[in-house]
């Protein structure tokens, strides 16, 4: 019971990593000795010491003889930082508590197995469950080559994503949802290695999509989907100083002349193999995973995210709900061929709008 109680703690402080340390993962750690805490840790942001060198500091001399709780399996490669099995030994460290197994390719195992021949007892799959699924998109991009994607979706009370013609479109009437559902969804860019839209909803927004107002020194790569690379060169993402964070993902037999010039103004240009109507979703996702994004937002619109579910892709649902019934406008659920199903996760009231965040299955 008392491991159980330590692992939680380790995965408390993990999360305080979140949107910090990416490609890196997640990671707590915390070391007890006789009972009682003495050493404290968490992977803070790139490149800074990982969370068992942090808790290894702050025990000192403590550790010698400890057990310690780790939320990922220490690494015993150098990388930005020592490996972190070496600083286990070096501490003296006698037990070491792993929920789970790394699947990066450089790591997966070794850590583990330096750690039993040096005669460290190692108990691995506490918490296992809770520990992937705190590791996300990391976990996915290392096990099954693609980030986790979270579909963002704001929606009326009849599922509308956008409104009848007349509706208004400045002023408060700009937005379906209020100030506080827009902070949530900002807080969901910055947790996110980028964000995703179609064309059309870049044409018609004109969005930064960057995060603001929630201290965040990184930005998500920001990426749009125009299969023949017809976007407007006036859209704010295409010009200084957006468009040097700006990805365009297009078709290969798009205009060689339209990807000249975005690439003129700092505009990064993949071309991918297409899949129906647009670029193939598993085939993005392969390239954001090998550019080391592990989470990824989908903010559409319709079809983008449509395709996206069809191709069995989207892992979450992420659902702003405004107290309002339009009657007519674009329904997302209606350009769905099959029906899906998941697990509500999460659920908030955010002013006087509802959110709620959806696992899907499969």
């Amino acid at each position: 019971m008392e491991d159980i109680t330590y692992m939680q703690r380790a995965l408390q402080l993990a999360a305080r990593g979140r949107g910090h340390v990416s490609p890196n993962p997640v990671v707590g750690a915390v070391v007890v000795r006789a009972g009682k805490v003495v050493g404290e840790g968490w992977h803070r942001a790139l490149g800074e010491p990982h969370a068992e060198f942090m808790a290894l500091d702050r025990a000192g001399a403590r550790a010698r003889g400890a057990t310690l709780y780790l939320t990922l399996e220490p690494c015993n490669h150098r990388g930005r930082t020592p490996p972190c099995v070496a600083a286990i030994l070096d501490a003296g460290i006698r037990r070491c508590v792993v929920a789970v197994r790394d699947p990066h390719v450089i790591v997966n195992g070794r850590g583990l197995r330096r750690l039993r021949a040096a005669g460290v007892r190692v108990d691995l799959g506490l918490l296992a469950a809770e520990a992937r699924a705190q590791l996300g998109g990391y976990w996915l991009s290392h096990t099954r080559g693609r980030p986790r994607v979270t579909l963002k979706l704001a929606t009326s009370l009849d599922g509308r994503i956008a409104p009848p013609r007349g509706f208004a479109r400045t002023g408060p009437g700009r937005w379906l949802t209020g100030p506080e559902a827009r902070h949530r969804a900002h807080q969901l860019r910055a947790l996110a290695d980028a964000v995703v839209v179609g064309a059309g909803t870049a044409r018609r927004d004109d969005p930064l999509l960057t995060a603001r107002g929630v201290g965040r020194v990184r930005q998500p790569l920001r990426v749009v989907c125009d299969t023949g690379l017809r976007l407007p060169r006036s859209l704010r993402l295409l010009r200084p100083p957006l468009a040097r964070g700006t990805v365009v993902v297009c078709g290969r037999t798009a205009p060689r002349a339209a990807e000249r010039e975005l690439v003129a103004r700092g505009v990064r240009v993949w071309r991918l193999p297409r899949s129906g109507a647009g670029v193939s979703p598993r085939a993005l996702l392969r390239r954001l995973s090998r550019e080391g994004c592990h989470e990824v937002l989908l903010e559409g619109g319709a079809a983008l995210a449509a395709s996206w579910l069809e191709a069995g892709v989207v892992d979450r649902v992420a659902r702003f709900t405004a107290p309002r019934i339009l009657g007519g406008g674009l329904s997302w659920g209606g350009m769905l061929a099959h029906p899906l199903s998941g697990r509500l996760v999460e659920h908030a009231r955010l002013g006087a709008d509802g959110y709620e965040l959806f696992e899907l299955e499969g």
